[in-house]
């Protein structure tokens, strides 16, 4: 199977999101950190900055973290040979990682995300989540990043008792004897941890919390319906939905989400958070189902889910997000719900058929 980066259709999209995202002219010359590097938001930030090294000459120096350096090389191939490439190992569940250089920013995306992979280790994933950050906070403390830059969660908020989309600084209610919030409670502490350090050691720091980020980047082991569905509808495979679809979701191209946590990192004010909500895609699940299927000429069908998969679902009926702030900063969407998708299944088809 070929390479992402030599699908026709994803190359277009990042030189679409280049042209328009001034941040990488603010960002080249850097050092940069990114950890969860393989990861759907971390591949495509990745990419983003591949894409601009292959077509500048002022070049970010990239350092791509992560646990198995085999896969870092072999999904970034050919870049990963390249002088400005340094793959840095890291396990966000260490105490011992080691980090030899001082990086201008550090993008900490590492993190157990899927819903089995919560529930298969939910010790590990509030773990992961509080000792990954605390650990590059304190890399930061004693260099002097210029900034650290969380990615966090919409689950954070919790389940709320009115209707609408959740605004920085509603607080909803979050069962902490249920292990599927193990995520969202990690979440919240590694939040509060970047708070600690820059109030008790100055590190300046930005939390992004995405909504539902999709994208042809996702591994085949990701098994979010927002993943495993236009996988589906690229094999031309029914799409098999296991509730009424009316949950609201925030969704939004991996390329907007890369482009949006960028600029939060360049001109996100310390300490504070930022959703991740492109307003032309915050739709219903059925909705999302309904615009694959269409995209790929399928099917959509309905299945009683097993006791297992309930206990994996997000349990926010409505987890939809105002992206009032982000919006203020200057960022935009520029792939709605429709075209996101249909470019996902499109460069999805092009790996598949390779």
């Amino acid at each position: 199977m070929k390479s992402i980066l030599q699908c026709n259709q994803w190359r277009s999209d990042l030189d679409e999101v280049l042209q328009e995202n001034n941040c990488m002219n603010d960002i080249s010359g850097s050092s940069v950190l990114i950890t969860g590097c393989t990861g759907l938001i971390g591949s495509a930030l990745v990419d983003l900055f591949l894409r601009w090294n292959q077509t500048h000459n002022n070049r970010i120096i990239l350092n791509a973290a992560g646990r198995d350096q085999t896969k870092i090389e072999e999904r970034f191939f050919p870049f990963s040979r390249e002088e400005w490439f340094s793959i840095v190992p890291y396990d966000a569940s260490s105490h011992n990682n080691s980090f030899s250089k001082k990086y201008d920013y550090i993008i900490h995306g590492a993190s157990n995300a899927t819903p089995d992979s919560i529930m298969q280790a939910p010790v590990e994933t509030i773990l992961d989540n509080v000792q990954g950050v605390t650990e590059l906070l304190k890399h930061a403390a004693q260099t002097g990043t210029g900034r650290v830059l969380l990615i966090s969660s919409s689950e954070v908020y919790g389940k709320k008792d009115r209707d609408g989309p959740n605004r920085i600084g509603d607080h909803g209610w979050i069962d902490i004897l249920n292990a599927r919030s193990s995520y969202s409670i990690g979440k919240c502490a590694a939040e509060t941890m970047c708070a600690a350090y820059y109030e008790e050691y100055n590190v300046s720091s930005v939390v992004v919390r995405p909504g539902h980020i999709y994208g042809p980047t996702a591994s085949e082991r990701d098994n979010r319906v927002s993943s495993v569905w236009p996988r589906n509808a690229a094999r031309g495979e029914d799409i098999i939905m296991k509730s009424d679809g009316s949950q609201i979701r925030s969704y939004c191209y991996c390329l907007d989400c890369a482009a949006a946590i960028l600029k939060v990192l360049l001109d996100g004010e310390s300490v504070k958070a930022y959703n991740i909500s492109n307003p032309d895609s915050v739709i219903t699940i059925r909705k999302m189902a309904e615009l694959l299927a269409t995209v790929a000429g399928i099917s959509v069908k309905i299945e009683i889910p097993t006791e297992k998969e309930i206990k994996a679902f997000n349990p926010m009926s409505d987890s939809s997000l105002d992206g009032s702030e982000l919006l203020a900063l200057g960022w935009r969407g520029l792939f709605d719900a429709e075209r996101g998708f249909s470019h996902t299944v499109e460069i999805l088809k092009e790996l598949y058929l390779s």
